[in-house]
């Protein structure tokens, strides 16, 4: 299946998915060294973001969240590629300087598009998404 979203910041990656309902807030809710989750109580708790293809409807929190995108690129801990219902600021920055490809506004809901577990190959330089 392949949908068409909004590009946000350019790449092209290739991962599994990792799905959330739930918004993420990357300052507090995401060790920067191990890209654990550690909000508690979060859909993804103790779960790794890094190297998936990352799906959640929104970021959530402080605007250091785009900094820590960046510290996860650095220490090798981030998501492959981000898929958004709707970017803000935090997330869209960080994606954009941590050099991580991110779509959003998908054609379509992203609860009923994506499930975890499933690959997904991220084309945010034509800004489509495919999904196997």
């Amino acid at each position: 299946m392949k949908v068409v979203g909004r590009i946000i910041s350019k790449g092209i990656a290739e991962g599994e998915v990792l799905m959330s309902k739930e918004p993420i807030s990357f300052l507090g809710g995401v060790d920067a060294k191990t890209g654990i989750v550690v909000e508690k109580g979060h859909p993804l708790e103790d779960k790794s973001i890094a190297g998936k293809v990352l799906v959640f409807p929104r970021g959530k929190g402080s605007t250091v969240g785009s900094y820590v995108l960046y510290q996860l690129k650095k220490n090798g801990k981030a998501p492959a590629a981000i898929i958004c219902t709707s970017a803000e600021i935090i997330v869209a920055a960080g994606a954009i300087i941590a050099e991580i490809p991110m779509l959003d506004r998908i054609e379509g809901d992203i609860n009923a598009l994506f499930k975890s577990g499933q690959r997904a190959f991220v084309n945010a330089d034509k800004g489509y998404v495919e999904v196997f």
